[in-house]
């Protein structure tokens, strides 16, 4: 099986909510989702997407997909991409870094595994350990009773972990974290999420003003030793996400206990191949871990199911459905939500297709 053409598709997802905001002051109305599609002269193909929250979401941008295609696709046309190690290391060898551009190519071609053997990407991962992931579901930066009815909305879904947006003003944020806690029910869970937002003593001011209340506090400041500075004083759980970029991070918050929970981001970490790497190195030291991605449409939140039911259960303490944050799709099929939980196809592959009614015209063709 060869690789015969790759097609590059860009659509805005806009939020269903009308405008997301989180951190200090990152307000946005639509996401800008790339979709890589990929041919064989087999006639089987697959799909991947990254999709950034914003369009300087962290190191990664939306334009960054489309620049690394235009590098490496004349190096990938002919190749098998069921070699899914092999196309891994051909990307990085082709270009250092920039996993969040490489990511959905990774995502096709185990998608194009998957469907050339059978079997379900969960399946091709190890196999399945959860049977329905638990979701949380984003609690905007809102007026208090705004964000009451989201909860009672997202409660009758079925809903039991509650992330609440902070990291813009550290006085503000107190009293939305102490109001919003004081509102969770028996047996949910709160996490504060500052998303880089606050310089580090104000991260400090925060954790003190709220040492009382039980919540995990969440990439309070930018970098892995400011929040570290952070966990020094806080009572509070922590839980990483943005800083951890790939293997070399989760084996300094292994070596310092640096955290309690890690969030992977798939596309965070370069792809599917790598985020497995660095999960099960993770749950091999006992830390628990978040399945999930930068953003993201139908296409993202399958890939991010089928990684959640490849987790231990015992280890995999929420994930999301990034497909019902959006007002537009990228992909039919894919995950199915019931009663809170997060469901992977068992159909070949990502179990998901592309929406081409949705996603329109490709900006780019490589290949016949």
């Amino acid at each position: 099986m060869k690789i015969t053409r790759i097609s590059l598709y860009k659509t805005d997802l806009p939020y269903i909510g009308g405008t997301y905001v989180w951190g200090a002051g990152n307000p946005i109305s639509a996401a800008k989702a790339n979709v890589v599609v990929v041919d064989t002269d087999a006639g089987v193909s697959g799909c991947g997407e990254f999709t950034p929250c914003g369009e300087n979401y962290m190191v990664a941008h939306s334009e960054g997909v489309e620049a690394f295609l235009r590098l490496a696709t004349p190096h990938l046309l002919g190749e098998d991409p069921r070699q899914v190690a092999r196309m891994e290391r051909l990307m990085d060898h082709i270009v250092q870094g920039h996993g969040y551009a490489k990511a959905p190519m990774d995502a096709a071609c185990w998608d194009i595994l998957g469907k050339a053997t059978d079997q379900p990407v969960w399946m091709l991962m190890g196999g399945k350990l959860t049977n329905g992931a638990p979701m949380y579901r984003v609690a905007p930066q809102k007026a208090l009773g705004e964000t009451i009815d989201e909860l009672d909305r997202h409660r009758k879904a079925g809903y039991r972990q509650f992330q609440i947006k902070v990291g813009g003003d550290w006085a503000t944020d107190i009293d939305r974290i102490r109001d919003t806690v004081s509102l969770m029910q028996a047996g949910e869970k709160a996490m504060a999420d500052a998303n880089q937002g606050w310089r580090v003593d104000n991260a400090v001011r925060v954790a003190r003003a709220t040492r009382d209340l039980d919540f995990i506090l969440e990439q309070p400041c930018k970098t892995y030793e400011e929040c570290q500075q952070v966990r020094r004083v806080a009572e509070q759980p922590m839980k990483l996400d943005e800083c951890i970029t790939g293997m070399h991070m989760a084996q300094r918050i292994v070596a310092d206990r640096g955290a309690e929970i890690c969030c992977l981001k798939i596309s965070n970490l370069g792809g599917l191949s790598k985020a497995r790497r660095v999960r099960d190195y993770l749950v091999e030291n006992r830390i628990p871990v978040v399945s999930e991605d930068t953003w993201g449409g139908q296409i993202t939140t399958a890939a991010v199911a089928q990684f959640a039911a490849s987790t231990p259960e015992e280890f995999l303490i929420n994930s999301t459905d990034l497909m019902n944050y959006n007002t537009r799709t990228t992909g039919i099929g894919g995950a199915t939500t019931k009663d809170g939980k997060l469901y992977a196809p068992d159909t070949p592959g990502l179990g998901v297709t592309p929406d081409f009614e949705s996603l329109g015209a490709p900006v780019a063709i490589w290949g016949t």
